[in-house]
């Protein structure tokens, strides 16, 4: 999956929905100049965040601590990544998202309600490729951006 996705691969997010989701669910670091894609960025490290948070709650014993971390990364994902995909236009890609973000909040839950570290590890190792992928997109849309740019001053 993560393979077929380029610059163009984007499309899958709707702007909008991204940009004002993730106001809504209190993460504001870089909001207001970053592009729809760095939104996404954005929203992935906070989910990978807040699950880190939730696992140290569990080694470290804190209940309240736990809860809030993983309610703010079901947030994150259901609010945030899974709410804003654009399933018209995004194809098999926004729809396979979508599938994964389902059952990511799924893991989130059960391991709320069992305090399960295994299950938050899941989450984690189901969204940092997919965290790393996107930041690559971003990577290489910018790195092309800077040649056209370079070539246009040469020329």
């Amino acid at each position: 999956m993560y393979a077929t996705m380029t610059s163009s691969s984007a499309s899958v997010y709707s702007p909008k929905n991204s940009s004002s989701m993730y106001r809504q669910i209190g993460i504001e670091t870089g909001v207001g100049g970053a592009s729809p894609h760095q939104l996404v960025g954005l929203l992935l490290n906070g989910a990978l965040e807040a699950i880190a948070q939730a696992r140290g709650a569990i080694q470290s014993g804190q209940v309240e601590v736990k809860c809030k971390a993983i309610s703010k990364a079901v947030g994150i994902v259901d609010e945030g990544l899974k709410a804003c995909l654009d399933l018209k236009s995004g194809g098999t890609l926004a729809a396979n998202l979508n599938d994964l973000y389902g059952y990511v909040t799924m893991r989130l839950t059960h391991a709320n309600l069992h305090s399960d570290d295994q299950a938050l590890e899941e989450c984690a190792n189901l969204l940092s490729p997919l965290r790393d992928a996107w930041a690559a997109i971003g990577s290489d849309a910018n790195e092309q951006e800077r040649a056209t740019y370079l070539k246009g001053l040469k020329a």
